[in-house]
This record gives structure tokens, C-alpha cells and sequence, in this order.
């Protein structure tokens, strides 16, 4: 299983859409993780950019996010990669966290489409 997190300095981005890079985690059946690759953003908002194909491509399953909007979370569920929002803190430590059943999606998305700070 693949799990991808929005990061910046190996911890969670608090907006998926202008995160500097993503670490993907790789974890095996033991729910340990085996491997993780860090890779650059694509440029743009994350429901104009390629990054829901690109990271099916990878194989990532999930997603852990700190905030997104609606437009964002369709798209990647729509290449079948589940996310769960409301994610912060050490990337490694929220994926370990994940793997062991203690994060749930938060609900809520970003509102402010264009209100980029």
C-alpha cells in the first residue's frame, strides 16, 4: 500500500494544492513502512493540476491532508484515492498514527477557492 502526504520540511502542508512536495510512503502487509520517496508538486491548484493521475501512477492508495477543497478531494477520489482530512504535524509520525487506526477525516474543506495566501 502507498500513502502520499502533503508536506513541507517533513511535516503535514496545512493546503494540499501549494504543498512543496509530497512524501509517499511505501507499507507492507505488516503495516510497517518499508519505504518512503519525496517528490516535487506539480505547479497550480490541486484540482487544475495532474497530481490525482500522477499519483495514481504511483500506485497511492490514500491520502493524508492537512486542508483542501471540494474540487481537490472529487478529483482524487475519482482516481480512486481515499483522503482523510485534517491532518497535521510530522508526516512519518501521522502515517504510523494512520496505520495504527487513530485518524479519522475531519469533514471539512477548504472554502476559500482563489483566496490563496
Amino acid at each position: 500500500m502507498k500513502i502520499a502526504v502533503p508536506t513541507r520540511d517533513n511535516f503535514v502542508d496545512g493546503h494540499f494544492g501549494h504543498c512543496e512536495n509530497y512524501t509517499i510512503f511505501t507499507v507492507n502487509d505488516n503495516k510497517e513502512i518499508v519505504e518512503s520517496e519525496i517528490m516535487d508538486s506539480p505547479q497550480g491548484c490541486g484540482c487544475k493540476s495532474n497530481i490525482a493521475g500522477i499519483l495514481q501512477e504511483k500506485g497511492v492508495s490514500f491520502l493524508l491532508a492537512g486542508n483542501m477543497g471540494e474540487g481537490a478531494l472529487n478529483k482524487l477520489n475519482a482516481f480512486g484515492i481515499n483522503v482523510i482530512r485534517g491532518c497535521s504535524g510530522d508526516a512519518t509520525e501521522l502515517v504510523k498514527s494512520y496505520l495504527d487506526g487513530n485518524l479519522n477525516d475531519s469533514g471539512e474543506s477548504c472554502s476559500h477557492h482563489g483566496d490563496h495566501h
